[in-house]
Formats: C-alpha cells, sequence, structure tokens
C-alpha cells in the first residue's frame, strides 16, 4: 500500500468501467479490499465483497490475494480467505503503522498467530517507509520489519515488501535477517539496477499500476529486464489505479490494464504472461 496504513481510499468520481477481459486467467497479487470498500469495508456486507471479487472474475482475474496493514484488517482478510475460494490472505503490521508505534509485542503475536491459519501464506506488507515516516519512527519500524521476516520464515510462508525510498535497507535488513524461500516485492518501484540486485537474491517483483504511469520510464526498464519467472502483477488497490483511469478508485478488475502494459514492456505474448503471472503465485502462495 502506497499511502499510510488506514488511509480512505481515492473517490475522485465513479469507479471505471470493466476493461476487456484477458485472454486466460492472472492474479492480483496484491489488493486491499477492506479499503476498496471504504473506511466500513471490514463490516460490509458478504454481498458487496463477493461482487467486487466476481467482477474481477468477470474479466479474467479470478483470484486474489487480501492483504492486512493492520491487526483489525488482517483479521479480516483471514476470515475473508477462510470462507472464499478465490481469495488467500497476508497478514502484517503495515510499516508506516509501525513506525508509528503499532507493532507492540501483542500486535506481533496476533500476527504470528494468524500467520500459521492454512489460508494465510503469506507475512505482509510489511518492510521499510522512509517516504511517509520520518527519522523517529525508523528504529520501530526496522525492528517491526525484522520480526515480520522471523514469523514468516517459521510459518514457512511468503514475505511480501513493502519498499519505499529504502532500496539499500531493505537488502540490508534481508541479507541481515535471510529470507523465506518466497520474498516478493511488492509495488516494485527501483530501477533496473535495483531490480537486477533483488532478482540475484531470487526476489520476486510485483508490478502495479504504476508501470503504465508516463513518468515511469525506469520502471518499465526494470519490468523488462526482470526474468518471467520472477515477475507479478497486483493492483494495490484501491490505489496506484493504471492509466487511463489514474486517479480514479482502483480494484482487482482492473489488472487486465497492467497486464497488458507489461505484455507490451516485455515483449511476451498476452497469453503467455498470463500463464507466467500464474503460475508464479501458485508457486509464491500456493494453490487456492
Amino acid at each position: 500500500m502506497s499511502r499510510p496504513a488506514g488511509a480512505r481510499a481515492d473517490r475522485r468520481g465513479e469507479p471505471p468501467p470493466s476493461p476487456e477481459p484477458l485472454p486466460a486467467p492472472a492474479v492480483d497479487s496484491h489488493t486491499h479490499l477492506d479499503i476498496v470498500l471504504g473506511e466500513e469495508g471490514r463490516t460490509a456486507d458478504d454481498g458487496q465483497v463477493d461482487a467486487e471479487i466476481a467482477a474481477a472474475a468477470a474479466v479474467g482475474v479470478p483470484r486474489l490475494v487480501q492483504v492486512g496493514v493492520d491487526v483489525a484488517s488482517s483479521r479480516w482478510s483471514a476470515e475473508l480467505a477462510a470462507r472464499h475460494p478465490n481469495v488467500l490472505a497476508a497478514v502484517a503490521v503495515h510499516p508506516n503503522e509501525a513506525g508509528a508505534g503499532a507493532a507492540t509485542d501483542d500486535a506481533l503475536a496476533e500476527i504470528d498467530r494468524l500467520a500459521a491459519l492454512p489460508r494465510v501464506r503469506a507475512v505482509g506488507e510489511t518492510g521499510l517507509d522512509r517516504f511517509r515516516t520520518g527519522p523517529e519512527g525508523w528504529a520501530a519500524q526496522e525492528a517491526s520489519f525484522r520480526a515480520h521476516v522471523r514469523i514468516a520464515q517459521e510459518r514457512g510462508v511468503a514475505l511480501v515488501v513493502h519498499d519505499r525510498d529504502a532500496h539499500t535497507d531493505v537488502l540490508r535488513v534481508l541479507e541481515d535477517e535471510g529470507t523465506p524461500e518466497h520474498t516478493v516485492l511488492h509495488c516494485f518501484s527501483g530501477d533496473a539496477a535495483f531490480a537486477a540486485a533483488c532478482v540475484e537474491r531470487g526476489f520476486v517483483l510485483s508490478f502495479a499500476g504504476t508501470v503504465t504511469f508516463a513518468n515511469a520510464g525506469r520502471l518499465r526498464e526494470a519490468a523488462a529486464r526482470t526474468p518471467l519467472d520472477q515477475l507479478l502483477v497486483e493492483t494495490d488497490a484501491p490505489f496506484l489505479t493504471p492509466v487511463p483511469h489514474r486517479g480514479r478508485p482502483n480494484g482487482s478488475r482492473l489488472v487486465p490494464l497492467t497486464v497488458r502494459a507489461l505484455a507490451e514492456v516485455t515483449g511476451v505474448d498476452l497469453p503467455r504472461l498470463c500463464a507466467a503471472l500464474t503460475e508464479n503465485a501458485e508457486r509464491v502462495f500456493g494453490s487456492w
């Protein structure tokens, strides 16, 4: 998530129309359905949640990973995954929340408990954010990141990393702590050199709607240099809506716009790219 945990969804205008369906299924590897549905999303009825998931399935995105950013949303994510076959969950205290002191011992113990549930397949999003959190919160943020890495290792699940303006420090912490078998750089924001450093370490790079932005040339270069088997796609919904709907509310049903952009950038034909994105998601998160 690019904004501070708990941020209200960008609601400028109505949600965009659904794009043309993909020729083969793909996976939204990172979304926040509770925020998509507004601040009261966690109390939305099942029908509202199911309608959002069905809209994504209708355009070739039948599966998604619902990501928690604090204890409450992590519990909600785990509960949704437990009842809905199209959804897996990731759980964590977001770095900006951690920097504000939310990664207490009790909170981390609850994340650890949730990470043991069968439909929770990742710890995240965790990591470092030097943009939204000032220096006074960096020590707490890093301590939380390290604790989340250890939980992912101990529970044998993937690690989903939030990295904003912190590339060097993220790599330092991961080298110190070691990583689980699968580590995802969520909403990858680095250049080709940083992508190469991540790829060399075996990390998977997940690209969001930012790859479609006019000023994202370095990001497109990074995507073009990422091996096909280390590539994921995500929305980070309701944020980072892809062009041509930038600034309007995002949702998993807009994944096809980013997938088509990635096909153009990588030179991989669309059906093959969809197949690879699905295969990679299943390798990282397991079967749905």
